[in-house]
């Protein structure tokens, strides 16, 4: 039997409320990017880089500007030579990392078998 929910986020139900912020959350790089700075609280771009393994500077720089204009980050820019930049959560990025630490554990927990699925009958 399939549950069906009351769709408050899209009540047209055509779900292009909910796809756009998908489409923008799930592009690649998004969530290991928002995961890495709710771990560390702030990094410059090489540590971030270095955290993320084989993520381009190019890649990198395009996923930190989307995600400073959606106002999940903040770019914090340091007035010294050599220019100092360090990334950073705002309370929106802060509140998106809680989300995916669930979903993390949601994962992992049905991974490792964890789980006794119950059926109905």
């Amino acid at each position: 039997m399939i549950k069906s929910w009351k769709n408050d986020l899209d009540p047209e139900g055509n779900c292009s409320t909910v796809s756009e912020v998908y489409n923008g959350l799930l592009r690649r790089w998004t969530m290991p990017v928002i995961y890495a700075l709710g771990l560390k609280g702030s990094l410059r771009f090489n540590e971030l880089k270095r955290m993320m393994g084989n993520v381009s500077s190019t890649s990198l720089s395009e996923r930190l500007a989307q995600l400073e204009s959606l106002g999940i980050i903040s770019k914090k820019i340091f007035a010294e030579v050599p220019v100092k930049v360090e990334y950073s959560l705002t309370p929106k990025g802060w509140e998106l990392h809680a989300i995916l630490h669930d979903l993390a554990g949601w994962m992992l927990k049905w991974k490792k078998g964890e789980v006794e699925v119950v059926t109905a009958r």
